[in-house]
């Protein structure tokens, strides 16, 4: 049986991108996961599972020191309400644990919105804890076959 950080690298090897798995130990927050891949907090990309209708979601790729402007989302996706789903919904759905979320190698393949913010070099989830991925934001944006828009407002 393979393990999310083997079938998220997989994937991403499948994608014929150049990319760099990082492995590193727990981190506790945005600053540790930061430092640990060598990156700034807004290179940091969380993976968001977002629900727009039964059973029809999207991934949401989202810079770290940023959060999803719900109005925005909705008004992007013209829908006038979204959720998030629990945590054993998205992880039943893509194979992957919260806070470990690849669009690369996920279960089920949905639409992927990446906010404008996601530029320059990224790391994504790596399919495990303590795992990432640095790639180029055009090439996930370009391999994923992302809608790139204003979805995200400052955290806080």
């Amino acid at each position: 049986m393979t393990t999310g950080d083997q079938r998220a690298a997989a994937a991403l090897a499948a994608a014929g991108i150049e990319h760099e798995i990082v492995r590193h130990g727990p981190v506790r927050s945005l600053a540790e996961a930061a430092e640990a891949r060598g990156v700034t907090p807004d290179r940091v990309i969380k993976t968001l599972v977002v629900r727009r209708g039964e059973d029809d979601y999207v991934f949401v790729l989202v810079p770290g020191d940023r959060q999803i402007s719900w109005p925005k989302l909705r008004a992007l996706l013209g829908v006038n309400r979204l959720s998030m789903p629990d945590a054993e919904t998205a992880r039943a759905a893509t194979g992957y644990e919260r806070g470990t979320i690849t669009p690369f190698g996920s279960l089920t393949a949905w639409p992927v919105v990446a906010d404008a913010g996601v530029t320059g070099t990224v790391s994504i989830g790596g399919g495990a804890h303590g795992v990432s991925a640095t790639v180029s934001a055009d090439d996930l944006v370009r391999v994923l076959g992302a809608s790139v828009a204003d979805v995200t407002d400052p955290l806080g």
